[in-house]
């Protein structure tokens, strides 16, 4: 009898995948939408094909890693799936400071203007 060889996937990678894929498709639809026009802002973002837009968008298929790279360059939403996915949401905290200082920052120069 000869021996098996190669390699066994396990089944949660294939699980791990789909719940990737669907992520950043939420992600995307919450941010801008599911119009020709959120396909095109994903095309301009990324230099993706209009077929790959769309399938992101729909959640069939998912962005490969330097797509994600420009993706969450220019998405906070898919920054942010992204850091809950790799389970740093700490990192997503410390973006939220970051932002909520800057706005209180622009607030306190408005009020000092307006006295």
């Amino acid at each position: 009898m000869v021996p098996k060889s190669g390699t066994n996937v396990p089944v949660t990678r294939k699980v791990e995948r789909e719940e990737y894929t669907l992520a950043i498709s939420r992600a995307l639809r919450s941010e801008i939408g599911q119009s020709a026009r959120a396909t095109k802002t994903l095309m301009k973002w990324t230099g993706a094909s209009e077929r790959a837009a769309k399938y992101w968008l729909a959640g069939s298929r998912a962005p490969n890693g330097t797509q994600l790279i420009l993706l969450a360059q220019n998405s906070d939403a898919v920054l942010h799936e992204f850091l809950r996915l790799s389970g740093r949401d700490l990192y997503k905290v410390s973006i939220e400071l970051d932002a909520a200082e800057v706005a209180l920052s622009r607030a306190g120069a408005i009020l000092r203007a307006l006295r």
